[in-house]
């Protein structure tokens, strides 16, 4: 009888705790209007507080005041305009005008960064509400340029980098909303010669005048490719190839991948028939030849860029979710895949071979699973997240260096020696890109709540957001 009352004890005991915790979910949720969502791994709770009506309340305001100019003006739009515009040959190099950088390999080169960080984290330069979604920014000439959800609508922005102003924005009707992900767009826009290139949940591709936000063309995608939308979302960012802009309708009888005439809007050419992923094409030189690398549902291929002309290709369909990360090319004719769910990571070798290209495999492990996040080179070794957790491979021979930081399903680019790394939770961490260990040399507090955007870096400024909050940060030495 004693051991029975002890149980029982225990039983009412645990119970009051589950009806405590209960009531007090309660309370946060209607008293302060607490928000739970799934992290990466589809497990663990992110929580944040704010209505949505009242965030979009928030940000309505906050605009309004931009636009009454209470706050510093930036660069007027046609002298931004001019400027990009007249921007050297290579300039493209200098600036932020690609996913994940100019490259598209998230690397920063412009200048070194500081790796003095405080104690008690880095200071804004701003930081602000922004409409949700979970594409990136692309910066030039100082502007900063991405695309949100405000309420019904997609809307293409533009903000002075230094101060956060809106300068201008293009908007049309359409809400994406999956249960999981949230609402909003998920491509970053491209810019190319003063040009701005957007590319919307539902398939809505527009060019805009990058100093003003007028449209100057349109398609849909989708509907030109008579293609069915992913379950979550277009997410690939159009690629700028010579005059065409490239793009993922992900459509059969041809339509997998389609360019655009980039000046004009009208098709160029389509190809393959492949159901899309999540990744966004590359131009890159492999084996001598200079081609536009995608990943599909299903493999990774290597297209020629005048007719879309399938030139190698390699089986890569990861379980459970289409290809996220982007692909890695190196030495001149190799290239690195990863995926989460399991399926891990392998390097090929592409080599000329009877009339096209030969593709071998050089190594395949599980040592890195990139999921939501997209790892980087640096001097022979591969930084990424393994699922949640950060890693460091041999790039040669696919051999573990190290793991070591629980930063969630997080977003990395490389500056200089150092990995800028913008956590699942919306805080920052400074790593040495180095084989030997993980040595983080700063952390810090940078904006709240679920964070799958890759950050931003030009001109020593960082910029990162999420489906709520986008702030910068002066990374400068």
């Amino acid at each position: 009888m004693s051991l029975l009352r002890r149980l029982r004890s225990i039983a009412i005991a645990l119970a009051a705790v589950v009806v405590a915790a209960a009531a007090a979910a309660g309370i946060l949720y209607w008293a302060f209007d607490m928000r739970v969502e799934l992290a990466g791994s589809g497990l663990w709770p992110i929580v944040s507080f704010g209505d949505e009506e009242e965030h979009y309340e928030t940000l309505e305001l906050n605009r309004s005041q931009h636009y009454s100019r209470l706050l510093p003006a930036g660069p007027s739009p046609a002298a931004a305009e001019n400027d990009a515009a007249d921007a050297p040959d290579g300039a493209d190099d200098i600036y932020w005008t690609d996913f994940r950088g100019p490259r598209r390999d998230g690397h920063y080169t412009q200048t070194t960064v500081r790796t003095d960080w405080s104690a008690q984290g880095l200071d804004p330069l701003w930081a602000q509400p922004i409409g949700g979604g979970y594409a990136s920014f692309v910066v030039v000439q100082g502007r900063a340029f991405t695309i949100e959800q405000r309420r019904d609508q997609e809307v293409v922005a533009a903000y002075d980098a230094d101060t956060g102003r809106e300068l201008w924005t293009n908007a049309w009707d359409t809400h994406f909303q999956e249960a999981m992900g949230g609402p909003g767009p998920r491509a970053t826009p491209t810019w190319h010669a003063g040009r701005l290139y957007a590319l919307g949940a539902a398939g809505e591709l527009r060019a805009l005048d990058a100093g003003s936000g007028e449209l100057l063309w349109r398609r849909n995608i989708l509907e030109d490719a008579g293609a069915e939308n992913l379950q979550w979302a277009m997410a690939g960012a159009p690629l700028i190839v010579d005059d065409l802009v490239v793009v993922q309708p992900g459509g059969t009888n041809g339509w997998s991948v389609a360019a655009y005439d980039h000046a004009t809007g009208e098709v160029a050419w389509h190809a393959l028939d492949d159901v899309q992923a999540y990744t966004s094409p590359m131009l890159a030189t492999i084996a001598g030849r200079r081609q536009i690398v995608t990943v599909t549902a299903e493999r990774a291929v290597g297209l020629d860029v005048a007719d879309g002309a399938p030139l190698w290709e390699y089986p890569w369909t990861p379980p459970v979710v289409p290809n996220m990360a982007q692909p890695i090319v190196f030495d001149g004719n190799r290239v690195f895949f990863s995926a989460g769910y399991g399926h891990g990571a392998a390097v090929i070798e592409v080599s000329p071979g009877g009339d096209g290209f030969a593709v071998q495999e050089i190594w395949r492990n599980t040592r890195m699973k990139n999921n939501f996040s997209s790892a980087v080179l640096h001097e022979g070794y591969i930084y990424g997240m393994d699922e949640a957790i950060l890693a460091c491979l041999d790039a040669e021979t696919g051999a573990l260096q190290w793991k070591g930081g629980r930063y969630g399903h997080g977003q990395l680019l490389l500056a200089g020696d150092h990995l800028v790394v913008l956590t699942e939770r919306g805080d920052l961490a400074l790593v040495r890109a180095t084989p030997e260990r993980h040595e983080e040399v700063g952390y810090s507090p940078a904006i709240e709540g679920k964070t799958w955007n890759v950050p931003a870096l030009a001109e020593g400024r960082l910029l990162v957001r999420n489906a709520r909050q986008m702030a910068a940060f002066d990374l400068r030495p």
